[in-house]
């Protein structure tokens, strides 16, 4: 990458990082205390939770279209401004209704600010030739959850979730909304300047099986993200070793994204994907047979799976339509994702109790749906994809 590239992917995967800490991995420190604390089950909590995630999801295409429009400098810095509200917001909750107007105004703010946004913006600032940076920011990005977790532990411990959700706030303002205004500026497109147009981009087969590949496995994502250390503790791991084990997701993820940016580079993102997909269900092996002692290498394993997949979220779609429209493209394919994400915290919840260690079983199978879905491409996609790797 030439020094201005550099400085772009590591400002965009800083800023990936507080806004993933600060939102999406807040609840699996912060949703117990703060139930307690407004008298509510820790389930209304992640209800709200839920629901702010089907509205990113529904934001997502329309997102997508601002960014190929305009670019995604302008609506990244909004997403700090809005996260930071909804922060402050939670930070002030003193009943379930502020708390859920925080979620929702959390819920805009990821949908205009996390990785679909980030990967649009890049797409729209380098074209077909963005996949080196999508790889550099979420390797960057991917110790969001090794910084959210203890940031917010130490928070919680120290000053209170109060404070601690106001301390966010501040970070996204003095800290996210600098680095997203160091994104360059784009030219409008000419659709820009006159009345919106929606693209047309036909819903066939490949964006159908994309769609559902992407939704199945990053409900297990989100699943994992929320309720890792209670799973893990069903198997017979110490309240010291499920901490421990979530904390090893973000090395495994950059591990991994490591390995996808130098040895899995010179393939198509395709091969990638797959393999990620079957990660998942060989860690939920591994700590069946070993049980809680292995929660370390469950979650290594898990995390070196979604390290890629996040990857292939935003490198799969370009490679196989290419960059036209791309943003809008990531909106339509991740919409199910967002809402298969949103339902997952509070589904996965309510099945610990019940299927106890189990519950793996429901998760590892979601995964190999995922893989499915990624075989039964048509050929004629895969087809072009492999003549296109060799011309290169």
């Amino acid at each position: 990458m030439d020094r201005g590239r550099l400085v772009v992917v590591a400002a965009l995967g800083s800023s990936q990082t507080l806004a993933w800490g600060s939102s999406y991995y807040l609840p699996a420190i912060l949703a117990d205390p703060i139930a307690h604390d407004l008298g509510i089950s820790s389930n209304w909590f992640f209800a709200a939770f839920s629901a702010s995630l089907v509205i990113s999801g529904l934001l997502g295409p329309r997102v997508g279209r601002e960014i190929d429009r305009v670019g995604g400098r302008q609506v990244l810095c909004a997403s700090n401004l809005i996260l930071a509200a909804g922060l402050a917001l939670l930070g002030a909750s003193a009943s379930v209704w502020t708390m859920s107007a925080a979620w929702l105004l959390l819920g805009i703010g990821m949908g205009l600010g996390l990785y679909d946004a980030a990967f649009g913006a890049l797409g729209r600032i380098y074209g077909g030739d963005a996949r080196a940076s999508i790889t550099g920011i979420t390797l960057i990005a991917g110790f969001a959850s090794t910084v959210g977790w203890p940031l917010s532990s130490l928070g919680l411990e120290t000053v209170g979730w109060r404070e601690t959700c106001y301390a966010w706030a501040v970070a996204h303002i003095v800290i996210g909304l600098p680095l997203n205004l160091l994104l360059p500026k784009t030219v409008r497109t000419t659709s820009a300047k006159g009345p919106v147009v929606k693209p047309t981009i036909p819903f066939d087969r490949t964006m159908v099986l994309l769609a559902f590949a992407f939704a199945a496995a990053w409900t297990v994502t989100s699943a994992m993200a929320a309720h890792l250390p209670r799973i893990v503790e069903t198997f017979g791991a110490t309240p010291a070793q499920a901490v421990f084990a979530g904390m090893m997701i973000g090395p495994a993820q950059v591990a991994a994204r490591v390995l996808e940016a130098s040895l899995l580079s010179r393939f198509h993102p395709l091969l990638s994907t797959r393999l990620a997909c079957l990660t998942h269900p060989l860690g939920a092996c591994v700590i069946g047979v070993f049980g809680g002692g292995a929660a370390a290498a469950f979650a290594l394993l898990h995390g070196a799976g979604n390290g890629i997949l996040t990857i292939a979220r935003g490198t799969l779609p370009l490679a196989l339509f290419g960059p036209e429209n791309y943003a809008y493209r990531l909106g339509l394919i991740g919409a199910p994702s967002r809402i298969c994400q949103a339902a997952a915290p509070l589904a996965f919840g309510l099945l610990i109790a019940p299927m106890g260690r189990m519950v793996v079983v429901v998760s590892a199978g979601l995964s190999l749906a995922a893989l499915i879905a990624l075989a039964m491409l048509p050929r004629a996609r895969t087809q072009h994809v492999s003549e296109s790797v060799l011309a290169e």
